[in-house]
């Protein structure tokens, strides 16, 4: 998690977003190529979750600047300690917080209130050759979602669900 400086006046706020200088050693010093934004209009819509194949996998930034979402990473890290569990942060425009999602790893969010913008920093190049998910309502992860599941893409709708040989992604 990053913690966001404001430093606020009569006039409103200023924060840094992104400072390679102070996330150099988090992006194990991978530049940022790509920056995407979302809008959502529908509070409980839910977006993900999303990842990248090798040699194309990612480590993402995400900030949320308006409104506030339930995000998730899940770990399909081959071999890795924590393989298929998952981390929930709630991001929003009032906690300053952005969310460092390493590669190998899956990510979603589903919105909490109308009208959210997300902030996404990619560390690779979108490659639709290499992009996949994982269903979001997958019974195996049983993620908790906190709202009631208003809209899904086609394509989110479509993730297949992990299944008993699914061994992870090697990110290394």
């Amino acid at each position: 998690m990053i913690e966001r400086e404001s430093i606020s006046d009569t006039r409103g706020f200023f924060e840094r977003i992104f400072c390679y200088e102070s996330l150099n050693q988090m992006l194990q010093s991978k530049a940022v190529r790509q920056i995407n934004r979302s809008f959502t209009k529908e509070k409980g819509t839910l977006r993900g979750l999303h990842f990248q194949h090798p040699p194309y996998s990612e480590t993402k930034i995400v900030t949320c600047l308006k409104g506030q979402v339930f995000d998730v990473a899940v770990d399909l890290r081959k071999g890795s300690p924590t393989f298929l569990q998952y981390h929930i942060a709630l991001l929003s425009d009032e906690n300053h917080l952005s969310c460092i999602i390493p590669d190998g790893f899956a990510h979603g969010f589903q919105t909490l209130t109308q009208d959210c913008e997300m902030l996404y920093l990619h560390t690779t190049d979108y490659s639709e050759k290499f992009e996949a998910g994982i269903n979001a309502k997958d019974p195996y992860l049983a993620i908790e979602w906190p709202e009631p599941i208003t809209e899904r893409s086609g394509r989110d709708l479509n993730h297949p669900m992990l299944t008993k040989d699914f061994e992870g992604i090697d990110v290394k």
